[in-house]
């Protein structure tokens, strides 16, 4: 029984003074967690989507705290909690929390099944990321939307789907939090994080192909053309061309529409707006205003004396009675 016992024995050893040794190290080398850390933990929604740009909520809770060291949370948001999250981490850390604007996901490109025609057809993996690797993909465009879902794949709320008759996913703004998985998982950086708006009312450019020329105008119906039309109707300097396509700027927008209303080709849009822009037409003649009848035109000619009016035609004189006020007379036509 000796060759059972002595191993049994010098394992148990082992064992125990292992873990004195581990012990003792955990005391000797503990890191002292900040209390505040699990309150802020709480406060957060452990979405764990990493829209504020940390590995999860736990790595945001150790940014704010680190924050703090500095006096000021500027930078610092979490776009699932909202205002109410970090409103209540600056309560916790004893700091003040600048407002922010709120923001939503946009899809800036309207290729559609019928404004951008398939020439080709793919056959393999579904995903944008593989196709986009592939080369255009399925159309002419080769920055417009590949509609394979991996926007919608990256989504944590459900707010983001594939429309099965254009083929271009849509936003629910109600759901979607702008924590920006759907921007980060668009090869082709078709996806925005911009403004909501006074009430949810939006407007951009729902193109980014920056190619010129016939290619541009042969691969969808509604692509920008970099024309300028939209620059000259912006008052407030908002919208700019850059790489053959335009863009407007959210911050100094005033949602006043005139660049959707000259746009040749549907490529702004808009949205939560109470009625239809009216669109210009470019070159439109205005109405021809209806000539007036040629004795309205002539000029008319009065002669006055001090006591005696002469007719312009026969140059009669009349009496001082009727002479008291000029005569207007009309050249025959």
């Amino acid at each position: 029984m000796d060759f059972l016992i002595t191993p049994v024995i010098i394992l148990g050893a082992i064992g125990l003074i292992a873990a004195v040794v581990l012990f003792a190290c955990s005391k000797k080398f503990a890191v002292k967690e900040d209390p505040r850390l699990p309150l802020i933990n709480e406060a957060l929604p452990q979405a764990n989507c990493g829209g504020c740009g940390f590995p999860g909520c736990s790595g945001f809770a150790s940014a704010c705290i680190k924050a703090a060291e500095s006096g000021s949370l500027d930078g610092l948001n979490c776009s699932v909690g909202g205002p109410k999250a970090m409103g209540q981490i600056a309560d916790i850390l004893g700091l003040s929390v600048a407002a922010s604007t709120p923001k939503v996901a946009v899809v800036r490109c309207n290729g559609s099944c019928a404004n951008r025609p398939k020439i080709a057809k793919y056959d393999g993996l579904q995903t944008c990321r593989t196709v986009n690797s592939c080369g255009a993909g399925e159309t002419a465009c080769g920055f417009g939307c590949l509609g394979c879902g991996d926007c919608v794949a990256a989504c944590k709320f459900d707010a983001i789907h594939i429309n099965p008759e254009t083929g271009l996913p849509e936003m629910d703004e109600n759901k979607c939090v702008a924590c920006g998985a759907c921007v980060k998982a668009c090869p082709r950086n078709i996806i925005e994080l911009r403004p909501q708006g006074i009430k949810g009312r939006r407007v951009w450019v729902s193109c980014v192909n920056k190619e010129k020329g016939p290619a541009v105008l042969k691969a969808c119906k509604v692509s920008c053309i970099a024309c300028g039309a939209c620059v000259k109707a912006c008052k407030f300097d908002a919208i700019t061309v850059e790489n053959n396509v335009a863009y407007i700027d959210a911050e100094k927008c005033k949602l006043c529409r005139a660049c959707e209303a000259v746009c040749p080709r549907d490529a702004i849009r808009d949205i939560n707006f109470p009625k239809p822009v009216e669109k210009k037409k470019p070159g439109a003649e205005k109405p021809a205003t209806p000539a007036k009848p040629a004795a309205e035109n002539a000029p008319k000619e009065t002669i006055n004396t001090n006591s005696t009016s002469v007719d312009a035609k026969t140059e009669t004189p009349k009496n001082d009675a009727v002479a008291e006020k000029p005569i207007e007379l009309k050249k025959e036509a």
